[in-house]
């Protein structure tokens, strides 16, 4: 643990050194807006949401000292490049590339580096073999109604300013979650004949990713088929795709970020409103740019992972936990503490 807490210090002393060297007051980075160090922190905000959603992955079978050090190396070495790429100037900006909030950089980019982790941790040795339920419904709820509100933030605050975009962006963003869960219902009642309380958060979740790139660009009635397939296909991703790759994905966060975010990505494509539409806009070249920018985070982020976790898996002495310590519940062996004292 000694070691750990020193690479994180070692970690954060560029952004030490950087927020020392800062113009608390200049504004010049963020087009003009808000404060460079406020930009910082927001977009800092991005960074954690995304390998957090990677460790949903892994749960409960990953060492808590070997994802600390991959969520580290990871940022640095995978999320802030992609992030470069799309938003900074790099690659997938010279594809043409739309993402107005983190299609590719957050949802697409974390959930294949969790169905990576998830294929080289292994799965649950009881997966497969008997149901493993939501550990409370409730707090899954109140868990997916707290993103709701969050991500109010992420997308409306994706423009830098207080005006019409953010406006339209904060909306949008409001009626596709809305529709995915209506989306994730309607799918789960023609299969299943039973709409669940779980079923409406995972698509509330499902809309809020696939409006994420095109909330900029899309209009009110673009949000909601953006916001509807993307929870009907979410579904189909946790119900049926999963069953045929047979990777043990515990919270489904390739199905839900990774699968839905790549159709978010390609809808930014298709539905753009007309006050948003670039001159001479071109649906199909559009469509290639997407499709590019969404390949190369694929291929870029999957290996990068598989080489972080080895890494990282080195450093602790492998990477998964012992059968006993997964039996018991990393709370009690890891941490010292349960999440419930009945």
């Amino acid at each position: 643990m000694k070691n750990i807490f020193k690479l994180s210090v070692f970690l954060m002393l560029p952004l030490a050194a950087f927020a020392k060297e800062t113009d608390l007051n200049g504004a010049d980075t963020a087009n003009g807006t808000i404060p460079e160090l406020l930009f910082v922190a927001f977009q800092g905000t991005f960074a954690a949401i995304a390998v957090a959603i990677a460790s949903g992955s892994v749960i409960e079978r990953i060492k808590f000292s070997t994802f600390v050090i991959f969520s580290a190396l990871w940022i640095l070495t995978v999320y802030a490049p992609v992030t470069h790429w799309a938003w900074g100037g790099g690659e997938m900006l010279n594809f043409g590339e739309i993402d107005f909030a983190g299609g590719t950089v957050v949802h697409i980019n974390a959930g294949v580096a969790g169905f990576v982790l998830a294929m080289l941790v292994g799965k649950r040795k009881d997966y497969n073999k008997s149901a493993i339920k939501p550990f409370s419904p409730i707090l899954a709820v109140l868990g997916s109604a707290l993103l709701w509100f969050g991500w109010f933030g992420f997308n409306a605050g994706s423009e830098v300013a207080a005006d019409g975009v953010a406006a339209s962006a904060f909306l949008v963003t409001n009626v596709a979650a809305s529709l995915g869960v209506i989306g994730w219902l309607i799918a789960e009642w023609i299969v299943y004949k039973k709409p669940t309380l779980v079923g409406g958060a995972s698509g509330a979740v499902a809309g809020l990713v696939a409006i994420t790139p095109a909330s900029g660009t899309a209009g009110v009635m673009d949000a909601v088929i953006i916001g509807v397939i993307g929870g009907a296909l979410g579904f189909f991703g946790v119900s049926k795709f999963k069953k045929i790759f047979k990777v043990d994905d515990s919270l489904d966060a390739f199905w839900v970020h990774g699968l839905v975010g790549i159709w978010g990505s390609i809808a930014t494509a298709l539905f753009i409103a007309s006050y948003a539409m670039p001159e001479n806009y071109d649906m199909g070249s559009q469509i290639i740019a997407q499709i590019k920018a969404i390949l190369l985070t694929i291929v870029y982020s999957g290996i990068m992972t598989a080489v972080l976790y080895f890494i990282s898996s080195m450093i602790t002495g492998g990477g998964r936990v012992s059968a006993e310590d997964e039996q018991i519940g990393l709370d009690e062996t890891t941490h010292g503490e349960k999440a419930m004292n009945l």
